[in-house]
């Protein structure tokens, strides 16, 4: 993912979710980036552009033991 493209997903997340969330490029991998509050991991941003229009997929697991 493209530091522009992080850039406004960290704006769209802060803006409609919360203004602490921060978007964050993975090491290692170019098609999705990391979504954190603080130092707590919430879940990964996924890039799809099969059908040639350009889409975001948040992905966030609940684990039963942090209900």
């Amino acid at each position: 993912m493209k530091p522009d493209e992080i850039k406004k997903l960290d704006a769209y997340f802060k803006r409609v979710l919360n203004p602490q969330i921060v978007v964050k490029a993975r090491p290692r991998k170019n098609d999705s980036a990391e979504v954190y509050i603080g130092d707590e991991f919430l879940g990964v941003i996924y890039v799809d552009d099969e059908d040639g229009d350009r889409s975001y997929n948040f992905s966030m697991a609940i684990l039963d033991v942090d209900l």
